[in-house]
């Protein structure tokens, strides 16, 4: 099973977001493991503060080090009763690296991953230094806060985990698997608003089915993310 363990000053948001759907399907068949950790149940401040003002001045609240700190350790030595390795820390930041399908492949082999979510104008960076080891973007803009990033990237990566998706076969069919986007789909009816279903799709014929898809998924690249069709042509 893995374990997804979401630091954040909003447990409610992403527990409702992710127990939903197929998530929350994987989560009751113990495929997968969701937890939120409130920050701000790890401040020594009475009033539960968790931000003060930045040294030298400038907009906005800066999350402080020690509860940050403090949630961390209280998750890594849960995981370390089960005798497991440390779980790797990913801050949700638009200074990261861009999060794509290859990352999500390899972050899925993970048994433990933990997401610290910032807020505000941020985390102090000391404790970033302390506990972090990935820093993860999901794209150049900046959100209110981590955990709709976080999301993203825990049901992109959790889909990849075995038991997740039923049909196995869908995980290793869709856009960015194999460097080109996914090809055009149909159902029923055949016909809809005079737009008939490909001929080839109901040939039976599935050598053929496989050669047009294949095909199809070249031109649907080619036309809208050249850059990707540019790499799958390079490769050897």
């Amino acid at each position: 099973m893995m374990n997804f363990h979401i630091l954040t000053l909003f447990p409610e948001m992403v527990m409702q977001g992710l127990h939903t759907s197929i998530l929350g399907r994987a989560v009751a068949r113990e495929c997968i493991s969701i937890e939120a950790v409130n920050i701000r149940d790890y401040t020594l401040d009475k009033h539960g503060k968790v931000d003060d003002y930045t040294y030298g001045g400038g907009a906005g609240m800066l999350m402080q080090a020690q509860p940050v700190y403090d949630a961390w350790q209280a998750v890594a030595g849960r995981i370390a009763v089960r005798g497991a390795a440390p779980g790797r820390v990913i801050y949700v930041t638009p200074q990261g690296r861009t999060f794509h399908q290859k990352m999500a492949q390899e972050l899925a082999r993970e048994e433990d991953l933990i997401f610290l979510c910032g807020h505000y104008e941020g985390i102090d960076e000391r404790v970033l230094e302390e506990i972090v080891t990935d820093e993860i973007s999901i794209g150049d803009y900046v959100l209110t806060g981590g955990e709709l990033p976080a999301m993203v990237m825990i049901d992109a990566i959790a889909r990849l985990v075995p038991g997740v998706l039923h049909n196995t076969d869908s995980a290793v069919t869709e856009s960015f698997y194999d460097g080109l986007l996914e090809y055009p789909q149909y159902s029923r009816p055949e016909i809809w608003h005079d737009k008939q279903v490909p001929p080839i799709l109901l040939s039976g014929d599935h050598a053929r089915v496989d050669a047009w898809r294949l095909e199809q998924s070249i031109l649907r690249t080619k036309e809208r993310r050249p850059d990707l069709y540019e790499a799958y042509c390079s490769r050897p």
